[in-house]
């Protein structure tokens, strides 16, 4: 090769063409030991949890935790996303009256990475978040790990209880802004008398 710089350079990319697959597979290999199994014995058990538990209790839970603000926006998308992870976790607003669903949703979707943290299996498809998280505290202070982990979950369920009744007042804004009062107070009517969908044009 001598000192060819065409030469020099195609050695050069070939050797780190193959090196970044090199890495891949040992990336592969860490998460085939290490999360997967992880995640895959926690959905186990929560499915086991929450057959135990029955549906219609868990269903109790989630009316309960939707008759009050604070719980509705905190305890409710905890459950949601912990029992049934993402995404199927949005179908508890189906508990929830009409006016509340949107603060519902935005409250849950914003607990998919604070969850992960103690609870990967509730959106492992995000995993990739935290571990990018945590990976700094990883390297510089391993010891902080676990005091990262609650804090992040802590400051997420901050976040969710905030975003929850700010998406609820705005609703209330638009509901009486664009004239849809009367409509709303149908679907309340509809709520109280047991049809939890609203069920009214």
């Amino acid at each position: 090769m001598g000192d060819n710089p065409v030469m020099r350079a195609i050695t050069w990319f070939a050797e780190h063409f193959i090196g970044l697959f090199n890495e891949a597979a040992k990336s592969f290999t860490s998460l085939a030991t290490g999360i997967i199994p992880l995640l895959m014995v926690m959905l186990t058990a929560m499915y086991a949890i929450t057959t135990w538990i029955g549906e219609e209790r868990v269903n109790h839970a989630m009316q309960w935790a939707g008759r009050f603000a604070i719980t509705r926006y905190t305890v409710m998308p905890f459950l949601a996303m912990l029992l049934l992870t993402n995404p199927m976790a949005y179908t508890f607003g189906r508990f929830l009256p009409e006016r509340y669903k949107p603060a519902f949703y935005d409250a849950t979707v914003s607990m998919c990475h604070p969850i992960t943290s103690l609870f990967p299996h509730a959106n492992a498809g995000e995993i990739f978040v935290w571990t990018g998280v945590s990976a700094g505290v990883m390297q510089v202070a391993p010891g902080k790990y676990a005091t990262l982990t609650i804090l992040y979950f802590l400051v997420g369920l901050v976040v969710i209880a905030i975003r929850g009744f700010a998406t609820q007042w705005m609703t209330a804004i638009l509901i009486k802004r664009g004239g849809h009062e009367d409509i709303f107070k149908k679907y309340d009517e509809a709520y109280a008398s047991g049809h939890i969908q609203g069920g009214v044009a």
